[in-house]
């Protein structure tokens, strides 16, 4: 096994910055207990603390344990308390056997793995490189053993462990005729082929038969019972010779005789023939029954081809070949040889005997190579709620690894399929199972494994299984840089220890620096719902250093009682190989959390190399209920004890209470000075609180220094040195403690301003038990005022007013839209007081974590400001505001575009030092409902805009995807602006069908921008399977007439669904999908010109919060058909009929007016007229 100290080279940089000397906290280095045992055994190569009846221990893997004359491995039980620095050999090597199979331990480096058994204090070690026998060959399935909590072993168990196949019988059939020159290769090819097989009566017996004419037997399968005597016959072989090759007759007589119970065939035996020859048999009408009958014999076949007769004499190879294939079994590939030649036929003999191997080893064939390689328990983790003990086994399918779950005696082995999607494994080289975790995310459990050479740069898989054993991969994160091996360490942290993990600590410990030196990295994920996303890294280790910082990561069990848990991660190369190990404080938000410990393994030991190559912290081992950090070495392992932690706070009084510069009651060197006494009492509190201690403090007093400034001389000093710096030590205990001190007051222009009191506080002895707590206040100020002019009773009675408005929307519910362009605050503040002086007059201003504090206006001497995480307190008319005395000024906020929350909420608050008779109009508040403009745009770039359907005759039978129509492409592209939003939806959505059943568009291929940002569903890319088979499809003539589109109204659409993670400020990412137009359907359709509609979407997984203008966009392809007459619209019918009516009308009414119709019809009348007076004549 190759470790990581391998090969490494490194420079010695010297780092005189103090930030990288060793920094102390509560894990204590005084008093660490450092056990031996032997670097070559790898003795510290893992770490678990434990518990039993006989006392707490340390338990350490040596994997190489037996070394040099094996690498078996072993346990190392090391006792906590006493003063034994030595360890106990559990001798396990030699009791971790699988029955019933040959097992093969020289090299299984048994406590590689070490994890803690849930519930009952026992352990579970593995031995990943443990083997089985099959045949000749040797598998490496792995194997594991549980302890029982007094470290005896339980039975062991290999959930990969390989059914070897049964006995084999094998004929090699060899073509001796005259074409065969030389004979002495076909010996050696015998001769080599040979000592590869497990010759021997319950395993595999070989026979051989030579032919020409006629075949023969050299030795049959019972006749020789061992390797020796097999070789040493075939070694005598002698050419027959032969005019002719009649092959079949040779392998009619192996399948028949060859096999014979009566030559030494074995009814349940695999059968497996080998055919050489070097020419065309004479006899080839007899192939199809031949063959036929060895398939119905079960009878595996071997063809090898010799070519050398055919290439001297320069004959055509084609039909010998040919022959030779139809003799092989499927696949032809894998059963099929030739050689140029027979000088050179040996070569070809390690290559058989493998794939002879291949059934002769598992019984199941060449292509049945899946676990027997796997290594199971290269990583083991029991998960916490459905007790599933995870087991990696980076080997599988050909090293790109697999999961193992095993719950009882129930194995699941997770198949190929489950992740062959998500590591996308071209070269077989993942090695997934590397690393396994669980998250628990409320009820439900995820489960983690790491692939640290998926894709050369590392992967992580996030995924549930079901109650039907079906995996579903639920998220993946891949590294960032080639190499680096992200992934090849897990942790788990539940932070505020609800039950839920909050955060996923992935190892990259082969990253490399700006540099080129192997730093390592540590990526920070959050966790909802099992998806990754992204908060940066843990700071480590300087650029300038080799450390492989990340190589090992444990979660620590809330070091120093904060309410949170804490993590320690080793950097095992650091300083120069020695080792160092880094503590992080837990909390809420761990985003570019730096480190609060830094502890060297040389100022521990300076023998120590590699200190920080394994960790665990699982219990208090010393009864101060405080978890315990045990760390791992190169042939040692440390135990470092964690130191109980004081919290000290300060309380100042002053007596007088106010400096009163008439009164000078102190006689300093002669002069008569102002003076008062101050009384500092510290109280100290403990974590845990019993037992009752003290903790020794150094403490500074500063007179006339804040917090964050110093006056160049001080109108204070202390009487007892005349200095204004005065340092003490104290030590303090939980009921506290008091001190006094005088301090007089020199002569000072400046009486309006308080006069000030730092303390400082630091731990007095860095290696003291307890120790100061490192987040806690460790310093504090205090002010005395001098006496205020508010009349003869020195008591100030002010009324201040506020008065606060803002040109921002104050009532309503429609929501402030923040934006790059539109991103201020502004308030009116009008601070007045009407009655007697306000002294130290303040505007205290909280506000919610989305906005911060821009600036003010006017800049006058009225109105200081300081900013403060959150807060913002201005000094109006300081030192004080008198009677009467008003200040307006405006104050400016901006919006954060980093912290986005749904309100914003500002707090007003006016006070003084004075007493304050109505505080009713002192505070004002606003809460403003708010929106961020996401700036997110969305966008279209099509391959064609329109398409004619000019062909004749629709399709019916479709091979390829040209079979169906033109290529209609497309690239969806989302651009983000000024917000890094986490999670985006794009929904892509496709007129697929008409609603008289016609296919529209056929989808064949959706491609996500690489990276691992964008990813999409696939289940709609080529359902038909087209270029696999051959797909007949049928159209129904279908009008479109009167349909300007074909959109998701009038035809049926289907969508892709697609999640943008971690998005980037000003990036853009894309889908490109390929589709093919269905030109059979718009052949038979009967239309002019309709517009074929795809529309897309983007959201934000926070609508309400994050505002996309533009979410929506259409995309329209013309689809036009030549020859067609383009529909009257009834309107235009409509209107032709009227306007027809309307011109005939007017006609009507012109000829009426012209007296066409009179003159007519005076006419009729006097013809009328003659007509009745002819009448009258008659009669």
């Amino acid at each position: 096994m190759e470790h990581f100290w391998r090969n490494t080279v490194f420079t010695l940089i010297v780092i005189t910055d103090s930030i990288w000397q060793a920094q102390s906290f509560n894990l204590g280095t005084a008093g660490a207990k450092i056990f031996s045992g032997t670097a070559k055994e790898e003795f510290g190569y893992t770490v678990q603390q434990v518990e039993n009846n006989q006392g707490k221990w340390l338990l350490v893997g040596a994997p190489w344990s037996g070394y040099s004359q094996n690498r078996k491995g072993d346990i190392y039980k090391c006792p906590i308390t006493g003063s034994k620095n030595s360890c106990d050999k559990l001798n396990l090597q030699d009791s971790v056997n699988v029955p019933e199979v040959k097992n093969v331990n020289a090299n299984m480096s048994l406590g590689l793995t070490l994890t803690r058994t849930p519930g009952d204090n026992g352990l579970t070690t593995c031995g990943p490189l443990w083997g089985q026998q099959c045949g000749t060959q040797n598998f490496y399935p792995g194997v594991c053993a549980k302890l029982d909590p007094v470290f005896r072993p339980q039975p062991a168990f290999s959930p990969a462990v390989q059914k070897c196949g049964g006995p084999m019988d094998i004929v090699i059939v060899l073509d001796a005729s005259n074409s065969i020159f030389p004979w002495e290769p076909i010996v050696e090819f015998l001769k080599n082929l040979l000592p590869a097989l497990d010759i021997g009566p319950q395993s595999t017996q070989v026979g051989v038969i030579q032919y020409a004419v006629n075949p023969k037997f050299e030795f049959k399968l019972n006749q020789y019972q061992n390797n020796k005597d097999a070789i040493s016959a075939a070694s005598n072989i002698k050419q027959m010779y032969g005019e002719m090759t009649n092959t079949f007759q040779a392998i009619k007589f192996a399948s028949t005789d060859g096999f014979s119970a009566q030559n030494g065939g074995r009814p349940n035996a695999a059968k497996v023939m080998v055919v050489v020859t070097d020419g065309e048999s004479h006899d080839s009408s007899m192939t199809k029954a031949v063959i036929a009958d060895c398939e119905k014999k079960g009878i595996t076949r071997f063809g090898i081809a010799v070519l050398g007769y055919y290439t001297r004499n320069n004959i055509d190879t084609e039909k010998l070949i040919s022959e030779i294939k139809s003799i092989a079994s499927s696949p032809t590939e894998k059963h099929f040889f030739n050689v140029s030649e027979e000088a050179v036929l040996y070569t070809i003999a390690g290559t058989l005997g493998d794939r002879i191997f291949s059934i002769e080893g598992t019984g199941k064939g060449a292509d049945s190579f899946k676990m027997e390689m796997s290594q199971v328990g290269f990583s083991a983790h029991y998960s916490s709620k459905q007790d599933v003990l995870m087991l990696g086994a980076v080997g599988a399918y050909a090293w790109s690894g697999t999961v193992v779950h095993q719950t009882g005696s129930q194995v699941h082995i997770l198949p190929l399929s489950a992740f062959e999607d998500s590591l996308q494994d071209k070269n077989h080289s993942s090695l997934l199972g590397y690393s396994v975790t669980t998250m628990r995310v409320g009820p439900n459990e995820y489960f983690v494994a790491g692939a640290p050479r998926s894709n050369h740069s590392g992967q992580v898989i996030v995924y549930t299984v079901d109650a039907q054993k079906q995996s579903h991969i639920i998220d993946s994160q891949r590294g960032k840089q080639i190499g680096s091996y992200f992934g090849s360490v897990l942790c788990s942290l539940d932070v505020d220890k609800d039950g839920t993990t909050d955060f996923l600590l992935v190892g990259a410990p082969m990253y490399m620096s700006e540099l080129k030196r192997e730093q390592g990295k540590v990526f920070l994920f959050s966790v909802t719902k099992g998806i990754l996303n992204e908060k940066g890294f843990l700071k480590g280790p300087p650029p300038t250093m080799d450390a492989r910082f990340g190589m090992a990561i444990s979660a620590i069990p809330d070091l120093d009682l904060d309410g949170f848990n804490d993590v320690v991660v080793g950097a095992p190369l650091e300083e120069k190989e020695k080792g160092v190990i880094y503590i992080y404080n837990g909390k809420r938000d761990m985003s570019g959390v730096d480190f609060s410990q830094r502890i060297l393994g040389f100022s521990l030991d300076p023998q120590l190399k590699y200190f920080g190559r394994s960790l665990d912290s699982y219990k208090d081992l010393n009864g101060d209920e405080l978890p315990d950090i045990s760390v791992g070495a190169y042939g040692k392992v440390v135990q470092l004890w964690s130191r109980k932690v004081a919290s000290v706070t300060v309380k100042a009084s002053f007596n007088p209470d106010k400096i009163n510069i008439f009164n000078k009651p102190c006689n300093i060197n002669g002069r008569m000075l102002s003076c008062f006494d101050t009384k500092l009492c510290f109280t100290a509190a403990f974590r845990p609180a019993t037992p009752a201690g003290t903790v020794d403090i150094t403490y500074n007093l500063t007179l006339d220094a804040d917090l964050l400034s110093s006056r160049v001389t001080s109108r204070g000093m202390f009487v007892k040195n005349n200095e204004r710096l005065l340092k003490d030590v104290k030590q303090v205990p939980s009921t506290g403690l008091c001190q006094d001190y005088k301090v007089y007051v020199q002569e000072t222009p400046d009486f309006a301003n308080s006069l000030s009191l730092k303390v400082e506080i630091e731990q007095a002895d860095p290696n003291a038990n307890p120790v100061l707590d490192k987040f806690s206040e460790n310093a504090y100020q205090f002010f005395i005022p001098f006496t205020k002019d508010c009349g003869s009773d020195e008591v100030c009675n002010s009324d201040l007013v506020l008065s606060v408005k803002t040109d921002a929307k104050t009532s309503g519910s429609a929501p402030i839209l923040v934006s790059p362009n539109s991103r201020e605050l502004s308030f009116e503040v009008v601070v007045k007081n009407k009655k007697e002086n306000a002294y130290n007059t303040q505007l205290l201003i909280t506000f919610s974590k989305n906005l911060y504090y821009s600036s003010i206006f006017p800049l006058t001497e009225d109105v200081k400001c300081t900013s403060q995480t959150e807060k913002v307190i201005c000094h109006v008319g300081y030192p004080v505001l008198r009677e009467n005395q008003e200040v307006k000024f405006r104050i400016n906020f901006e919006y954060s575009l980093e912290q986005l929350e749904d309100k914003a909420i500002l707090k007003f608050v006016a006070k003084s030092d004075s007493k304050e008779e109505i505080d009713t109009d002192n505070e004002v508040d606003f809460s403003f409902p708010v929106q961020y403009d996401t700036g997110i745009s969305l966008s279209k770039h099509p391959n064609i805009n329109f398409f004619v359907a000019d062909a004749t005759t629709p399709v019916l039978t479709v091979k390829t995807y040209d079979d169906i129509g033109p290529e209609y492409n497309f690239k969806a592209e989302v651009s983000t602006s000024y917000l890094p939003v986490s999670l985006l939806y794009l929904t892509i959505n496709l007129p697929m069908t008409s609603k008289g059943g016609n296919r529209l568009l056929y989808i064949t291929s959706v491609e996500e921008q690489t990276g691992g940002s964008v990813s999409c569903q696939h289940n709609l890319v080529n359902p038909l399977k087209i270029g696999e088979n051959t797909q007949t499809v049928s159209f129904s003539a279908e009008s479109f007439r009167g349909m300007e589109k074909l959109d998701c109204k009038s035809a049926n659409c289907e969508s892709i669904k697609c999640i943008l993670k971690d998005t980037k400020v000003k990036s853009t990412y894309f889908v490109n999908v390929k589709t093919r137009i269905w030109n059979s359907t718009f052949i038979s359709a009967t239309y002019q010109t309709v517009e074929l509609t795809s529309s897309l979407e983007v959201k934000t997984d926070k609508p309400d919060l994050l505002i996309i203008t533009n979410k929506q966009l259409t995309l329209g392809l013309r689809v036009s058909k030549p020859g067609e007459t383009a529909d009257v619209p009834v309107g235009v019918i409509a209107g032709s009929v009227i306007a027809g009516l309307f011109l005939l009308a007017l006609a009507v009414a012109l000829l009426w007016k012209f007296g066409f119709f009179k003159r007519k019809y005076q006419q009729l009348q006097m013809e009328d007229a003659q007509h009745n007076a002819q009448g009258d004549e008659v009669l």
